[in-house]
């Protein structure tokens, strides 16, 4: 401990100073280096939460004891460990969190059957077929959240009309939908509810548009299917075209549009044709009919009738005999009843544009240079264009394929994979900022070490060379010689004493200085450069 108080002693409380204040700072700053570098990573865990989701988010986080970060005025989205994501967002689901997605059917394993009224049931009946819906209208792709609203009328007894279901559902989306996407959520939620039509279910998304209309009538529905039709044989007749031209010409050369019109209007017709070359005996009837008759046998007089009279007097007259045959046969001629309904919807006339852009040949220079497709590669383009499309002259349909220089430059479509060198040189968003982050730290790590700890290090370990005790050393030669003089009273010869005195006091001083110099040359050289320093 003496050895241990000396050395403090000796660094003096200024010293003592420094050091306690450069350790500090260094420990601070590097804990705060250290913090900054080591801490985790953070993703997006929850974002656009209920103050309620988010509150529960928040308490089951802190239970954890797992760290984490609120953004917005209210905390709707909240941070935690990218590393810990899917494991949390499982955890949590398991706990119903956050309870926006919608209550299911196991709203039912909470309650009490028993004790709840006919109403509590059917609303958490309708509750949970809602929450059902809207889990099952989130599993398409591109639904991110959904929300759906039912009208069930009222059973009553003696009521002959009853109104049918309707629905209503929003859609937060990440995209647009298709219209067979609209269509297939309207019957998914026509499907799933009783007596619910597809065309009562009402669909909006969240910037407000009406992608399906449930007040529409059966009319405007079929224009709406047959608007989607032709647009569905669009892209089907585009597609086939640009996959046909682009195994030609190369993938991004060639702009293809197709313009269908389809004939809305329903067709029924009825034609019957008879062949009388072709027929059929159907029924056949023979009728035969024999007849005789006979003269009369004599005339009747009152002596014919005399008893003994001769009856037999007369001769009887010849007998008449006639035969009648008759013979009836039907026949059935062939008749053929034809009955043809056309739907609305078949195709009355297509036209198809196609612009094909030219070649790009090594010029003299190495650059590419334009030149223009042959008149027979093109005719031969054309061809197959018309063959893919079905192409009818009699229905007035049109094909135009035209040769076009484009005004981009082509880019190849081959698509390579970075190496680790153009990774690091095209690095994305977070590792540029992260980059950032550590260069900045690194640098105020540097300016820290040379501008504070480096000069309180240097005063630190600089020892401390004793200086020449000039005035100690003067006072002392002067009370030594003011003791050898003896006082006099002459003011000009204590003058002239006193300068004696004087220079050798200076003189013996000098040769002080001159010794330690020669004693300790390096502390004598330190002491000299900071003297410079200092000045």
């Amino acid at each position: 401990m003496k050895s241990v108080l000396e050395v403090v002693t000796k660094l003096g409380p200024a010293r003592l100073a420094a050091m306690a204040a450069v350790t500090l700072t260094l420990i601070g700053f590097f804990a705060f280096v250290i913090l900054r570098v080591s801490k985790p990573d953070m993703g997006v865990l929850f974002a656009d939460l209920s103050m309620q989701d988010s509150s529960a988010v928040i308490r089951d986080l802190d239970a954890r004891g797992i760290k984490y970060e609120t953004k917005g005025d209210a905390g709707q989205t909240i941070l935690a460990p990218r590393a810990d994501l899917p494991r949390l967002r499982m955890d949590l689901a398991g706990k119903g969190l956050p309870s926006t997605a919608g209550v299911g059917y196991e709203i039912f394993d909470k309650g009490d059957a028993f004790s709840s009224t006919n109403f509590v049931q059917n609303v958490n009946h309708l509750r949970a077929l809602e929450g059902e819906l809207s889990r099952s209208i989130r599993a398409i792709g591109r639904v991110q959240a959904a929300r759906v609203h039912l009208v069930m009328p009222e059973r009553r007894l003696f009521e002959r009309d009853r109104e049918s279901p309707s629905a209503a559902i929003v859609l937060k989306l990440m995209g647009d939908l298709d219209p067979s996407q609209v269509r297939a959520i309207r019957h998914l939620a026509a499907s799933a509810v009783e007596g619910l039509k597809p065309e009562r279910v009402s669909i909006v998304d969240e910037r407000g548009r009406l992608l399906a209309d449930g007040a529409r009538g059966a009319q405007a529905e079929a224009g709406i299917g047959l608007e989607e039709k032709q647009t569905g044989i669009e892209r089907r007749l585009r597609s086939q075209v640009e996959e046909i031209v682009a195994g030609i010409v190369g993938q991004g050369r060639a702009r293809i549009q197709v313009s269908a019109e389809l004939d809305s209007n329903r067709i029924e017709s009825r034609s019957e044709t008879y062949d009388p070359e072709s027929r059929v005996v159907r029924s056949s009837q023979t009728r035969s009919e024999t007849s005789q008759t006979s003269a009369a046998e004599g005339a009747t007089t009152v002596g014919n009738e005399l008893p003994g009279a001769d009856k037999g007097g007369a001769a009887a007259a010849p007998k008449d005999a006639s035969n009648k045959n008759e013979e009836t046969t039907n026949y059935e001629i062939s008749r053929v009843t034809k009955t043809e309904v056309v739907e609305g919807g078949r195709i009355k006339r297509l036209s198809v544009a196609v612009a094909v852009d030219g070649a790009y040949v090594p010029g003299a220079d190495g650059k590419p240079t334009y030149q223009p497709r042959p008149a027979a590669e093109m005719e031969r383009i054309a061809a197959l264009v018309r063959t893919a499309i079905g192409y009818d002259k009699v229905r007035g349909d049109q094909v135009e394929v035209v040769n076009l220089r484009f005004a981009e430059t082509p880019v190849p479509p081959e698509f390579t994979e970075p190496s680790l060198v153009q990774s690091l040189l095209a690095p994305s968003k977070e590792e540029i900022l992260r980059i950032v982050e550590l260069t900045v730290l690194a640098l105020l790590t540097i300016i820290v070490l040379l501008a504070v700890v480096k000069p309180l290090v240097r005063r630190i370990l600089t020892p401390e060379v004793p200086q020449p005790q000039l005035v100690l050393a003067g006072s002392g030669m002067m009370s030594s010689e003011a003791e050898a003089l003896v006082p006099r009273e002459n003011k000009t010869a204590q003058l002239v004493d006193f300068a004696q005195l004087n220079g050798k006091i200076q003189a013996e001083t000098v040769q002080r200085v001159v010794d330690m110099v020669r004693a300790s040359p390096t502390e004598t050289a330190e002491v000299l450069r900071n003297w410079i320093q200092d000045n």
